[in-house]
Protein backbone atom coordinates (compact mmCIF):
# COMPACT_ATOMS: atom_id res chain seq x y z
CA UNK A 1 0.00 0.00 0.00
CA UNK A 2 1.52 3.13 -1.27
CA UNK A 3 0.99 6.10 1.76
CA UNK A 4 2.63 8.59 0.25
CA UNK A 5 2.47 9.76 -3.67
CA UNK A 6 4.91 12.82 -4.30
CA UNK A 7 3.76 13.51 -7.97
CA UNK A 8 6.08 15.85 -10.05
CA UNK A 9 6.81 18.23 -7.00
CA UNK A 10 8.77 21.76 -7.96
CA UNK A 11 10.23 24.50 -5.74
CA UNK A 12 11.29 27.38 -6.44
CA UNK A 13 13.58 29.82 -4.51
CA UNK A 14 14.18 33.35 -6.52
CA UNK A 15 15.93 31.75 -9.75
CA UNK A 16 17.18 28.56 -7.96
CA UNK A 17 15.10 25.56 -8.75
CA UNK A 18 15.50 23.84 -5.61
CA UNK A 19 13.57 21.04 -6.54
CA UNK A 20 12.73 20.01 -9.81
CA UNK A 21 9.73 17.85 -10.78
CA UNK A 22 10.71 15.23 -7.75
CA UNK A 23 8.56 12.13 -7.76
CA UNK A 24 8.60 9.29 -5.48
CA UNK A 25 6.48 6.69 -3.74
CA UNK A 26 6.57 5.54 -0.28
CA UNK A 27 5.24 2.12 1.01
CA UNK A 28 3.43 1.30 4.50
CA UNK A 29 5.67 -0.06 6.82
CA UNK A 30 8.66 0.82 4.73
CA UNK A 31 12.15 2.70 6.06
CA UNK A 32 13.56 4.62 2.93
CA UNK A 33 16.80 6.32 2.67
CA UNK A 34 17.40 9.93 1.33
CA UNK A 35 20.32 11.28 0.59
CA UNK A 36 22.39 13.52 -1.47
CA UNK A 37 25.18 16.51 -1.37
CA UNK A 38 24.34 19.74 0.81
CA UNK A 39 21.90 22.05 -1.10
CA UNK A 40 20.36 18.89 -2.98
CA UNK A 41 16.85 19.54 -1.77
CA UNK A 42 16.69 17.08 0.67
CA UNK A 43 15.38 19.69 3.69
CA UNK A 44 12.99 21.75 0.83
CA UNK A 45 11.85 17.93 -0.01
CA UNK A 46 10.55 17.39 4.12
CA UNK A 47 9.46 21.05 3.82
CA UNK A 48 7.41 20.68 1.14
CA UNK A 49 5.93 17.33 2.48
CA UNK A 50 4.82 18.79 5.63
CA UNK A 51 3.52 22.61 3.96
CA UNK A 52 6.02 24.41 6.05
CA UNK A 53 6.80 25.24 2.41
CA UNK A 54 4.37 25.20 -0.67
CA UNK A 55 5.14 23.55 -3.51
CA UNK A 56 5.40 25.60 -6.98
CA UNK A 57 4.03 22.44 -8.93
CA UNK A 58 2.87 19.27 -8.71
CA UNK A 59 0.99 17.39 -6.37
CA UNK A 60 1.07 15.10 -2.91
CA UNK A 61 -0.85 12.81 -1.85
CA UNK A 62 -1.46 10.91 1.21
CA UNK A 63 -3.00 7.47 1.78
CA UNK A 64 -4.93 8.20 -1.25
CA UNK A 65 -5.79 11.99 -0.57
CA UNK A 66 -4.27 15.38 -2.00
CA UNK A 67 -2.92 17.06 0.81
CA UNK A 68 -1.01 19.69 -1.25
CA UNK A 69 -3.43 22.74 -0.13
CA UNK A 70 -3.65 21.51 3.58
CA UNK A 71 -1.97 23.70 6.21
CA UNK A 72 0.35 22.40 7.93
CA UNK A 73 -1.19 21.27 11.50
CA UNK A 74 -3.79 19.22 9.35
CA UNK A 75 -1.24 17.29 7.85
CA UNK A 76 0.55 16.62 11.40
CA UNK A 77 -3.16 15.82 12.67
CA UNK A 78 -3.44 13.57 9.48
CA UNK A 79 -0.20 11.41 11.00
CA UNK A 80 2.38 13.18 8.62
CA UNK A 81 5.33 14.40 11.69
CA UNK A 82 8.85 15.56 11.03
CA UNK A 83 11.94 16.60 13.29
CA UNK A 84 13.98 19.48 12.35
CA UNK A 85 17.59 19.38 11.48
CA UNK A 86 18.29 22.48 13.96
CA UNK A 87 16.52 21.27 16.99
CA UNK A 88 15.08 23.97 18.58
CA UNK A 89 13.30 22.75 21.98
CA UNK A 90 11.55 24.95 24.41
CA UNK A 91 14.34 25.39 26.55
CA UNK A 92 12.53 26.94 29.45
CA UNK A 93 10.27 24.37 30.05
CA UNK A 94 10.89 21.28 31.17
CA UNK A 95 11.84 17.91 29.26
CA UNK A 96 8.83 16.47 30.14
CA UNK A 97 6.42 19.38 28.94
CA UNK A 98 7.92 19.67 25.87
CA UNK A 99 6.93 16.31 25.69
CA UNK A 100 3.43 16.78 26.40
CA UNK A 101 2.70 19.53 24.42
CA UNK A 102 3.39 17.32 21.63
CA UNK A 103 0.70 14.61 23.01
CA UNK A 104 -1.93 17.27 22.74
CA UNK A 105 -0.90 17.94 19.49
CA UNK A 106 -1.45 14.61 17.98
CA UNK A 107 -4.20 13.41 19.89
CA UNK A 108 -7.70 14.34 21.33
CA UNK A 109 -6.21 14.06 24.77
CA UNK A 110 -8.40 16.57 27.30
CA UNK A 111 -6.04 15.84 30.47
CA UNK A 112 -3.33 16.92 31.73
CA UNK A 113 -2.36 14.15 33.86
CA UNK A 114 -3.50 11.40 31.01
CA UNK A 115 -0.89 13.93 28.55
CA UNK A 116 1.78 13.64 31.02
CA UNK A 117 1.25 9.88 31.61
CA UNK A 118 1.75 9.22 27.76
CA UNK A 119 4.77 11.55 27.52
CA UNK A 120 6.77 10.05 30.25
CA UNK A 121 6.56 6.64 28.31
CA UNK A 122 7.53 8.27 25.29
CA UNK A 123 10.19 9.70 27.33
CA UNK A 124 11.45 6.10 28.98
CA UNK A 125 11.37 4.49 25.01
CA UNK A 126 13.84 7.26 23.83
CA UNK A 127 15.54 7.11 27.54
CA UNK A 128 15.03 10.03 28.68
CA UNK A 129 12.86 9.65 31.12
CA UNK A 130 15.66 10.28 34.02
CA UNK A 131 16.04 13.88 32.59
CA UNK A 132 12.11 14.77 33.28
CA UNK A 133 12.49 17.49 35.46
CA UNK A 134 15.39 19.28 33.98
CA UNK A 135 14.91 22.37 31.83
CA UNK A 136 15.37 21.24 28.20
CA UNK A 137 18.38 24.04 27.41
CA UNK A 138 20.16 22.20 29.90
CA UNK A 139 20.06 18.80 27.75
CA UNK A 140 23.34 17.76 25.81
CA UNK A 141 23.43 17.85 21.73
CA UNK A 142 22.67 13.81 22.43
CA UNK A 143 20.05 14.26 24.45
CA UNK A 144 18.25 16.82 22.37
CA UNK A 145 18.53 14.70 19.18
CA UNK A 146 16.62 11.94 21.46
CA UNK A 147 14.45 14.98 22.70
CA UNK A 148 13.27 16.19 19.21
CA UNK A 149 12.47 12.53 18.50
CA UNK A 150 10.27 12.34 21.20
CA UNK A 151 8.35 15.24 20.45
CA UNK A 152 7.84 13.79 17.15
CA UNK A 153 6.14 10.76 18.82
CA UNK A 154 4.52 12.58 21.17
CA UNK A 155 2.08 13.59 18.03
CA UNK A 156 1.67 9.82 17.34
CA UNK A 157 2.51 9.54 13.85
CA UNK A 158 1.93 7.40 11.08
CA UNK A 159 4.80 8.43 8.43
CA UNK A 160 7.37 9.84 10.79
CA UNK A 161 10.27 12.20 8.60
CA UNK A 162 13.61 11.98 10.15
CA UNK A 163 15.91 15.14 9.47
CA UNK A 164 19.61 14.38 10.27
CA UNK A 165 18.71 13.28 13.35
CA UNK A 166 22.03 11.40 13.54
CA UNK A 167 24.20 14.59 13.15
CA UNK A 168 26.96 15.35 15.78
CA UNK A 169 25.97 11.77 17.81
CA UNK A 170 29.13 9.36 17.79
CA UNK A 171 29.36 5.90 16.72
CA UNK A 172 27.81 3.92 19.44
CA UNK A 173 25.16 6.91 19.68
CA UNK A 174 24.17 6.53 16.26
CA UNK A 175 23.99 2.58 16.78
CA UNK A 176 21.57 2.48 19.78
CA UNK A 177 19.18 5.27 17.76
CA UNK A 178 19.30 3.74 14.70
CA UNK A 179 18.26 0.50 16.39
CA UNK A 180 15.40 2.57 18.18
CA UNK A 181 14.33 3.71 14.82
CA UNK A 182 13.88 0.38 13.28
CA UNK A 183 11.89 -0.67 17.13
CA UNK A 184 9.38 2.09 15.80
CA UNK A 185 8.63 0.14 12.09
CA UNK A 186 8.32 -3.30 14.32
CA UNK A 187 6.73 -1.90 17.42
CA UNK A 188 4.86 0.96 16.51
CA UNK A 189 4.09 0.24 12.45
CA UNK A 190 5.63 3.52 11.49
CA UNK A 191 6.09 4.15 8.10
CA UNK A 192 10.05 6.51 7.78
CA UNK A 193 11.81 8.50 5.99
CA UNK A 194 14.81 9.68 6.92
CA UNK A 195 17.31 12.24 5.54
CA UNK A 196 21.05 11.28 6.14
CA UNK A 197 24.44 11.75 5.44
CA UNK A 198 26.05 9.67 7.66
CA UNK A 199 26.10 6.98 4.76
CA UNK A 200 26.84 3.75 6.73
CA UNK A 201 23.74 4.54 8.86
CA UNK A 202 21.89 4.93 5.89
CA UNK A 203 22.95 1.88 3.95
CA UNK A 204 22.27 0.13 6.90
CA UNK A 205 18.63 0.56 8.03
CA UNK A 206 17.19 1.44 4.61
CA UNK A 207 14.66 -1.08 2.82
CA UNK A 208 15.08 1.94 -0.22
CA UNK A 209 17.17 4.79 -1.30
CA UNK A 210 16.18 7.80 -2.85
CA UNK A 211 19.31 10.06 -4.25
CA UNK A 212 18.41 13.61 -4.72
CA UNK A 213 21.15 15.95 -6.81
CA UNK A 214 20.81 19.80 -8.00
CA UNK A 215 16.81 19.18 -6.59
CA UNK A 216 16.27 16.27 -8.77
CA UNK A 217 16.00 12.68 -8.29
CA UNK A 218 18.53 10.82 -9.86
CA UNK A 219 18.66 7.43 -8.88
CA UNK A 220 16.48 4.95 -6.80
CA UNK A 221 16.87 1.73 -5.38
CA UNK A 222 18.22 -0.97 -3.10
CA UNK A 223 21.41 0.25 -0.71
CA UNK A 224 23.12 -2.33 -2.68
CA UNK A 225 22.46 -0.69 -6.24
CA UNK A 226 22.73 2.46 -5.23
CA UNK A 227 26.10 1.80 -3.71
CA UNK A 228 27.17 0.79 -6.65
CA UNK A 229 25.77 2.94 -9.18
CA UNK A 230 28.00 5.03 -11.43
CA UNK A 231 26.01 8.35 -11.09
CA UNK A 232 25.95 8.07 -7.24
CA UNK A 233 29.35 7.80 -7.01
CA UNK A 234 30.65 10.38 -9.47
CA UNK A 235 27.87 12.92 -7.73
CA UNK A 236 29.72 12.06 -4.40
CA UNK A 237 33.39 11.19 -5.18
CA UNK A 238 34.00 13.17 -8.24
CA UNK A 239 34.06 11.34 -11.59
CA UNK A 240 37.78 10.42 -11.51
CA UNK A 241 37.13 8.38 -8.37
CA UNK A 242 34.15 6.71 -9.55
CA UNK A 243 36.10 5.43 -12.33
Amino acid sequence: MIVLDVQNVSKKFGGLWALKKVSLQIKKGEIVGIIGPNGSGKTTLINVITKFLTPDEGKIVYNGEDITKLPCHEIAQKGIVRTFQIVRPFSNLTVLDNVTIGTFSGKSVDKLDVAREEARRILKQVGLLDKEKILAGKLTSPERKRLELAKALAMNPNLLLLDETLAGLTISEIDELLEFIESLREDRKITIAIVEHVMRAIMGISDRIIVLASGEKIAEGSPSAIAKNKLVKEIYLGESKAK
